[in-house]
Formats: C-alpha cells, structure tokens, sequence
C-alpha cells in the first residue's frame, strides 16, 4: 500500500491512508481516492475524480471530471456489508460516470472487464458483469445483476433492466429499453426493444468470414420461422449448425437464465 514514488498527485488531491496508487498514476485537481482503493500503473484521474470502496482500477484506465467509482449499491437490501468494484484495465470512463459496488445477495463484486468506453453519464450497477471492449453510450444505465458479453454496444439514453444478458457482440439502438435476454450478435432497437436482425456491420468490421455471416444468417431465420419454442428451435440449431458463431447463439439460449428472450419479429 502506498504512493508510488513515480505517480503524480496534485496539491488539492486527497488520497487517503491505506490507498494503494501505482506506477506513473496521474491524480488531477480535487480528485479523492479513499482508503481501500487500488489504483494500477498508469492510472489518470483527471479532476474531480472520486475512487471509493473496497475498488479495483486496471493499468492504464483513464477517469474523466466528476465521475464516481466504488460507492455504495443504490439497493435498499444494502446493508452495508463489504462488498467490491473491479474495473479492468485500459478503459477510457468519461465525465460522470457512476460504477457501484456489488451486493452480499448478488456475489459481493461488480466487474468491467478490459478495453471499454463508458460516455458521459453512464451507469453500472452492483453486481453487473460487464465484458471486454463494450461501449455503453451517454446516459445509459446497466442495471443490477446485467451480464454484457464482450464487444457489445449500448446505444445512447438506453436501459437494461437488471438480471438481463446481453451475448457478446450484440447492438442497443438509442432510447431502448431492454427488459429479455438478447442473443450474441443480435441487433435490438426500438422504445420497448424487439430483435430487428443480426449486427451485421459489427460481424463484417471484425472480419468473421461470409461463410459465418451467412450460417448466421440462416440461423436468426429458423429461430424467428422454426416450428416449436424459441428453445427448441436453439435445439434444433445445436444437432445442424458447424458454425462456431451459430453454436454460441445456441449456447446462450439454453443456458440458464432469470430472463426470457427478445424473440425475432
């Protein structure tokens, strides 16, 4: 625990006893980071800036004005116990962002995972799950419980409601609010989000190939047209399909979940 001697605090910082800042930190004008805070190298806090709780920030993250890290849940079942943050490393979390530590009924821990970009005003919730290179837009708020797989993308002033997940690379248009579980690559949009396709642009920008793109295609088809429940159209997918991407859509349907599906239109 301490200061390294390579970080830089400014004068009207406060970082209190027991806080652990490593290498090359750069803690800007008015920041506060409490005593049970772990800054890794290269941190930047940039002003106004508050670390709280028992919080993790990865390597190389960036915090922009008046964001605040590790406070309490906003859980009424919250009773103070200790519970954690651990943001990875690399992200870049911009002006007011709010990340709240986890609940003892949810696991203890919440955890943002590596690469991402946290806009103006998003929210993370106790005991989220958040993977690598998401994007959460300004003013959207993952609630409780949310399990976002890596490269998702949530569009700007949008809601996920708490115990929902979100397969990886999958698309929240803008001012939608998510209340079923969204399938890995699937594009959702609209006041109350439906499943409108597949993030086809996402798929062609990561260069998975036509071959995946089209098996994928097919795939969404039979899940919005195939006889039988959503779950047994996954199933059906399961014993046919050779494609890694439709294997994971599989997957993630028939897994466990506290949610049901945004279905194909």
């Amino acid at each position: 625990m301490g200061i390294d001697a390579t970080a830089d605090v400014h004068p009207s910082a406060i970082v209190e006893d027991g806080a652990t800042i490593g290498a090359g930190c750069r803690i800007g004008p008015f920041c506060i980071v409490g005593p049970e805070a772990t800054l890794g190298a290269d941190v930047i806090l940039k002003s106004h800036v508050v670390v709280t709780g028992m919080t993790e920030i990865g390597d190389e993250t960036e915090i922009f004005p008046h964001s605040v890290i590790g406070e309490i849940p906003q859980d009424k079942k919250f009773k103070g116990e200790p519970t954690r943050l651990v943001v990875g490393k690399g992200n870049r979390i911009r002006e007011g962002v709010t990340m709240n530590t986890g609940t003892e009924g949810g696991g203890g821990l919440t955890r943002v995972g590596d690469g991402g970009l946290f806009m103006t005003g998003a929210h993370v919730a106790h005991d989220a799950v958040v993977g690598d290179r998401v994007i959460v837009a300004n003013q959207a708020a993952i609630a409780g419980h949310c399990v976002i797989e890596d490269d998702v993308i949530i569009g700007g002033l949008s809601g996920i409601h708490q115990w929902v997940r979100v397969g990886r690379g999958a698309i929240i248009g803008a001012i939608t609010m998510v209340t079923n579980d969204v399938i890995p690559y699937g594009l959702v949009q609209g006041p109350r989000g439906d499943l409108h396709g597949l993030n086809l642009v996402g798929l062609k920008r990561r260069g998975v190939a036509r071959s995946d793109i089209t098996a994928l295609r097919a795939a969404y088809q039979m899940l919005a047209q195939g006889e039988g429940t959503f779950q047994d159209r996954a199933q059906r997918l399961s014993d046919e399909t050779e494609s890694e991407y439709v294997r994971e859509i599989v997957e993630f349907v028939l897994a466990a979940s506290d949610r049901h599906f945004l279905t194909p239109g």
